[in-house]
């Protein structure tokens, strides 16, 4: 893979990385739906981030990483909104970075990198809200992600269906 900017930067890395933006709308989603109204505020412990505490910091870093990919880096710790309303940012924000992934305009930091940072730091925090819907009682159902139907560039909420669940 590369190591210079998108001038330099393989089709192939660029690709990938959409498919990695849609991997991660699949798995987020799945762990966003259906998900009980008391489960925004739950605590597994008094120290620790609620869900919409820790949704409010994987929209950051998503907004964060187009900021890097446009060349004007850019770091905002938003205030976590309302649970539905962050659901909705989370869906803008990787339509948004998905979007200018998808434009061909240049990127300013290399594909690698933009993964390395907040794209894999998403997916971190994407499995801390799948562990604690199972903590909070309303557990996510395990899933072979290597069969799931995922498109690059499908990243909002409507999903394919699960192709192969299991407990």
């Amino acid at each position: 893979m590369s190591k210079g900017t998108d001038s330099t930067s393989s089709d192939s890395a660029r690709d990938l990385l959409r498919h990695m933006v849609a991997t991660l709308a699949y798995r987020g989603h799945k762990a966003l739906r259906d998900a009980p109204a008391s489960f925004a505020g739950f605590r597994a412990y008094e120290t620790t981030r609620t869900p919409t505490q820790i949704l409010a910091h994987v929209n950051d870093l998503l907004d964060w990483v187009l900021s890097q990919a446009k060349g004007k880096e850019e770091w905002h710790g938003s205030p976590p909104l309302p649970w539905d309303e962050e659901v909705k940012r989370f869906s803008a924000s990787l339509k948004a970075l998905d979007d200018y992934l998808a434009s061909g305009a240049p990127l300013a930091v290399p594909a690698e990198k933009l993964f390395q940072g907040a794209i894999a730091d998403a997916f971190t925090h994407v499995g801390q809200i799948s562990l604690l819907r199972r903590m909070a009682g309303s557990p996510v159902r395990a899933e072979n992600y290597s069969k799931a139907e995922i498109v690059a560039g499908r990243v909002d909420n409507q999903q394919a269906s699960p192709r192969r669940e299991f407990d």
